[in-house]
């Protein structure tokens, strides 16, 4: 296998079961395998990619000053701005090449949460970076939730067990800038060797190039979607809550050759958090003689504040 597997959610949504089972199936050995898909037919569309990666190149050409004014302390970079280099990978010193910006949920009337989210951050230059920005939110949030159905039914769960989770669940959007390279690397990448944090990741903006993931046999591939798919893959909270069965895989961008150093990239993952609340036991439809527990038990929430703090967001 050389490149990701590539699905189509047109498969899952349609009213043959055949085709919705090939889905389950399909997305199943893919994540027991490598762990990443590439998805077409999701619910994005070409005009709301078009408009958000406008908006987002608009900020990230503000002024740093500028920028600087929404880097807001106190919040473990959950909202707003991350200036360059802050994050790294757990188990390295070297921050990433890169700043970022966060969206964060605004849930619905009948949530009924039991903990309160951070607000977002309300840029004032950009009349329309905000609502672009969630308007993409709720679309990659609608596709996680049906990838995530399709997991449930192939793990042996109830189809819609994920859907209170993860609905105004904790999830993160996140508009990247990597600027150019003005001068050799010392040791850092665009995004050091990882695994996510979370349920699933969505990822927008993977096509430009730059993103590996590691192989069963340590060989670095390169994860090459078409232009109209997303790139989507499982994070630590679903591999844990799975036993293992579900792969979360090491990914790093790695820095481009020095002829294209001078161009910048940009990509826009969503990451799928559930409520604080979720228990990630591992479930007992994953356990046998096989494969015995090999997780204690732990919330969302506190596995969550565990890996800010070694990723260098948030404080002990």
């Amino acid at each position: 296998m050389n490149n990701i597997p590539s699905v189509d959610l047109a498969d899952f949504l349609s009213d043959d079961p055949k085709r919705k089972e090939k889905f389950v199936n399909e997305i199943g050995k893919a994540y027991e395998e490598i762990g990443f898909v590439a998805l077409k037919n999701h619910f994005l569309s070409d005009n709301l990619v078009d408009e958000l990666y406008t908006e987002v190149k608009s900020f990230f050409d503000l002024p740093e000053e500028t920028k600087k004014k929404y880097e807001i302390e106190g919040l473990a970079g959950q909202r707003g701005y991350i200036s360059f280099g802050k994050e790294h990978a757990k188990g390295k010193k070297e921050g990433d090449l890169k700043e970022f910006w966060h969206f964060g949920q605004e849930p619905t009337e009948d949530a009924n949460l039991t903990e309160e989210y951070p607000e977002n951050v309300q840029v004032e230059e950009l009349e329309n970076f905000n609502k672009t920005g969630m308007e993409a939110y709720r679309m990659l949030e609608k596709t996680g939730i049906y990838v995530l159905r399709a997991l449930a039914l192939y793990i042996g769960l109830n189809e819609f067990y994920f859907d209170h989770w993860a609905s105004n669940g904790n999830s993160i959007l996140r508009p990247i800038h990597y600027p150019p390279i003005k001068e050799e690397p010392k040791g850092a990448e665009r995004a050091g060797a990882h695994g996510d944090i979370n349920l699933i990741t969505l990822l927008m903006g993977a096509s430009t190039g730059g993103l590996q993931v590691l192989r069963k046999d340590g060989e670095w591939i390169d994860a090459i979607p078409q232009e109209d798919e997303l790139v989507i893959n499982v994070g630590d909270m679903l591999e844990r809550h799975t036993n293992n069965k579900l792969r979360s895989t090491i990914h790093r961008v790695i820095n481009p050759p020095k002829e294209e150093w001078d161009k910048p990239r940009y990509s826009i993952p969503f990451f799928m958090h559930p409520r604080s609340e979720m228990r990630l036991d591992c479930l007992e439809e994953c356990i046998d003689e096989d494969h015995p527990k090999q997780y204690e038990d732990i919330t969302a929430g506190e596995f969550l504040n565990q890996r800010l703090i070694e990723i260098g967001l948030a404080k002990k």
